[in-house]
């Protein structure tokens, strides 16, 4: 998987290990998320293009000023994905969030889009998809497929803490030019479709509400 980028950084290690430990409470299961999520986000923009502008002044000396060459859309996948959006933002505050809300049907295991906040036409030029949990990858092909019907002609990079291996390869399947940056593979997905080890389910253990059967 020439695309997939699995973090090598020792702290994403580190706080994936404490946020998978299921004694971690919702407060804390936040804060790392975040805090993974921005270090995440550093590897998927290092390749941003930029560009020169005006010539600005510093305290001591004319300098050539550089900004984004691109514009920026957050599309996080409802409700998980929420997490990752202000820590962002505060990284590029130009960036516009797009949302997404795509939930994956308990029986079937398929995804099932209910909510879609995207303009009528594309308004951004790059989107960072902000998933924090890649099980089946059934809602990552949905989201992938809807962002490219939707007008995104331009790579599509997902940010996730933790895949499973086979919904790697689906994604992978379904949408090869994608790019992948992701904190931890797991080689595991079980009969109702959760990553194991894993994290557990994400947005309960955000939000700490009780995952109903």
């Amino acid at each position: 998987m020439s695309n997939l980028r699995v973090s090598s950084h020792p702290l994403v290690a580190h706080k994936i290990s404490i946020l998978r430990n299921k004694n971690t409470k919702s407060k804390q299961v936040r804060e790392l998320m975040r805090e993974i999520g921005q270090l995440l986000g550093y590897e998927a923009t290092a390749d941003l293009p930029i560009k020169s502008t005006s010539t600005l002044e510093s305290p001591l000396a004319p300098y050539a000023g550089t900004e984004l060459a691109t514009t920026i859309g957050l599309v996080p996948i409802l409700r998980s994905g929420l997490t990752f959006v202000d820590v962002l933002q505060e990284m590029i505050p130009t960036a516009r969030v797009l949302h997404l809300g795509i939930f994956r049907e308990r029986i079937s295991l398929q995804p099932v889009e209910y909510y879609n906040k995207l303009p009528s036409e594309p308004n951004v030029d790059q989107v960072l998809v902000l998933e924090p949990m890649i099980a089946t990858g059934g809602t990552a092909v949905a989201a992938t497929s809807i962002l490219k019907d939707w007008g995104i002609k331009s790579k599509i990079k997902f940010i996730t803490i933790c895949a499973s291996r086979q919904g790697l390869d689906n994604l992978m399947k379904h949408h090869p030019d994608v790019e992948i940056f992701v904190g931890v593979i797991d080689d595991v997905l079980d009969d109702h479709g959760y990553v194991v080890p894993g994290l557990g389910d994400a947005g309960d253990r955000l939000y700490d509400t009780p995952h109903l059967n």
